[in-house]
């Protein structure tokens, strides 16, 4: 029996079909859920040049025992950068992910198939001279020139690749027609061949049975978009998998589940209301809502309090609520951020001077008191707010995955008064701190270290 090897695009398929980005939760819910359903790899987005997308594809990195997969781009650096979000993952896996046929090829990167082919053998020896397992996806493989998707193929697997994926993105390709450029490839180059079938003519699962039997030995699957589902994939080989000799490790049992709930509100990509992470969610709170309901909101958004704490918070919560109609995910968070959780505070801010400009780097020098011994720390960052944070993080030589950042103004005129809502994650859990100043580079300091005062405490 051949062990079938499936690797989940939904994450990507996500990013690239939504229009507001998935806050870090979410992704981490749908990575969990994913993996919990057996599936040997989840892959995720292209790095967008964003320092919090690298955090966050870090951490989902870390969380998950299965493999995970990045596109690595274009470039030397950008294979760098890709490596660096996933090398601490139990399986890293660098994708290469190219088109081959000749309209992708001139529209989208301006290359003939001789430069493609370069590019392609440039790519993945740079991919593979840091990570031991890499992937060439060949995107829309079934519209490109006859022979010319096998020689890509064959040009990634001498040049390093592992594995190499065929992706039928036009949506056209028939069961036969797949069946035919698996076997051409898998003759052409000594890999793992992989596909990616489309159902834009409800035909993913017998283009995938098709390729399965020309000598396939991977599927991409999604739970999102024109692809074949893995709960779909799992029913076939329950049904013929002793036929065609090949199991896998898809959990038969529990993968309806895990895919009729893979959405549900707390990872659904839906955006209806206020959000912290994002502006928007379903989240609306009236006057009429028992602590039980607040319970029921401050858990949704991530926070584990005490009795007490949740106590406070309910108090606060009424208060705000007889002045108010409605109360969304963002006064609640702060009123979480002022209310609970509030400890002796163990870092003190002393000063802190920062300088920024369009035509130089951010500088930030920061001094704080712990314990009567002030310690400064100076950093560089891409604004003056991210050189601030940097330059905390030197003075307490640790890195708090920073889950959210807000700032408003809570008064009017040119001298109006600055909110800050900041939340760290340590431990798996959030510590949410607020700041209050006339200067937003000030409150957003403020609200660092009122979160990490309550870090500190609660580990002591």
């Amino acid at each position: 029996m051949r062990k079938l090897y499936v690797s989940d695009i939904t994450l990507r398929v996500l990013d690239e079909t939504l229009e507001t980005a998935l806050s870090f939760r979410e992704r981490l819910t749908i990575a969990s859920r994913l993996e919990k359903s057996g599936v040997n790899a989840i892959e995720l987005p292209a790095l967008t040049g964003s320092k919090e997308n690298a955090v966050i594809f870090r951490t989902i990195a870390e969380a998950v025992e299965c493999g995970i997969a990045v596109p690595v781009g274009f470039s030397e650096e950008s294979v760098a950068a890709a490596w660096n979000t996933v090398h601490s993952a139990a399986h890293p896996i660098l994708q290469v992910i190219l088109p081959v046929s000749t309209v992708q090829m001139e529209y989208l990167y301006h290359l003939k198939a001789p430069k493609m082919l370069d590019k392609i053998a440039q790519l993945c020896k740079a991919a593979s001279a840091v990570c031991a397992d890499v992937e060439f996806v060949a995107r829309d493989a079934t519209r490109a020139e006859a022979g010319f998707t096998a020689q890509c193929c064959q040009t990634a697997v001498q040049n390093g690749a592992k594995s190499v994926t065929l992706c039928d993105d036009n949506g056209c390709c028939f069961p036969g027609e797949l069946a035919q450029l698996v076997a051409e490839v898998c003759a052409s180059c000594r890999a793992e061949v992989f596909v990616q079938p489309s159902n834009a003519l409800s035909m993913a699962a017998s283009c995938c049975v098709e390729a399965l039997k020309a000598g396939a030995s991977g599927v991409k699957t999604s739970g999102k978009g024109n692809y074949l589902r893995a709960d779909t994939l799992a029913d076939i080989l329950r049904a013929k998998g002793p036929a065609l000799e090949l199991t896998s490790s898809l959990d038969d049992t529990a993968i309806h589940n895990i895919f009729e709930n893979l959405f549900t509100p707390d990872s659904a990509p839906v955006r209806t209301g206020d959000s912290p992470a994002s502006g928007q969610d379903t989240l609306t709170l009236d006057a009429g809502c028992t602590i039980s309901d607040i319970s029921a909101a401050v858990g949704s958004l991530g926070y584990e309090l005490s009795d007490e704490d949740l106590g406070k918070v309910y108090d606060d919560f009424k208060r705000t609520a007889q002045k108010k109609s409605a109360i969304g995910a963002r006064e609640l968070e702060a009123i979480i951020a002022a209310s609970a959780m509030q400890v002796p505070s163990t870092f003190h801010l002393v000063s802190y001077v920062v300088t920024s400009g369009n035509i130089t780097s951010a500088m930030a020098n920061v001094t704080l008191e712990r314990d009567g011994e002030k310690i400064s720390g100076v950093s560089t960052g891409d604004g003056p707010i991210d050189a601030a944070f940097f330059a905390i993080e030197q003075i307490i030589g640790h890195h708090y995955e920073l889950d959210d950042f807000q700032i408003q103004s809570i008064t009017k005129g040119r001298e109006a008064l600055g909110s800050s809502l900041i939340r760290l994650r340590a431990g798996g859990k959030l510590y949410s701190g607020n700041g209050l100043s006339t200067d937003i580079v000030g409150a957003a300091i403020r609200a660092y270290i009122n979160a990490l005062n309550k870090i500190v405490y609660e580990g002591k």
